[in-house]
């Protein structure tokens, strides 16, 4: 059973830094993509950062230059270093790994852990 599982958010002030970290169990194969997802309250789920096993990445412009995603591909361990924080960057942020194939793609989700972004 694939298990994806985060760890690193909790309470930091604004301006301060954190460090996600997803590790991926269970699992035979490499993952085409790696990445976050966040979700604040009342919104939607939203892409925050994605890289991809040929280590291409992609950010959303409201993290963008602060944010920085990084891969252990061989671990299929994906890292999402945070800094500038902003109070809207409060979430839950969760981690998607990425299975392809030619004929379907599969979403595999972690639980997600809190950040909040507060004085």
């Amino acid at each position: 059973q694939v298990q994806l599982v985060e760890s690193g958010g909790g309470l930091v002030q604004p301006g301060g830094s954190l460090r996600l970290s997803c590790a991926a169990s269970g699992i035979t194969f490499s993952f085409a993509a790696m990445g976050w997802f966040r979700q604040a309250p009342g919104k939607q789920r939203e892409l925050v950062a994605r890289i991809t096993n040929g280590g291409i990445t992609t950010y959303s412009d409201s993290v963008k230059g602060r944010f920085t995603i990084s891969r252990d591909g061989a671990k299929n361990t994906v890292y999402l270093s945070m800094d500038s924080l902003k109070p809207e960057d409060t979430a839950v942020y969760y981690c998607n790994g990425q299975r392809r194939s030619l004929v379907r793609t599969v979403d595999f989700w972690g639980q997600g852990t809190q950040v909040t972004v507060s004085s």
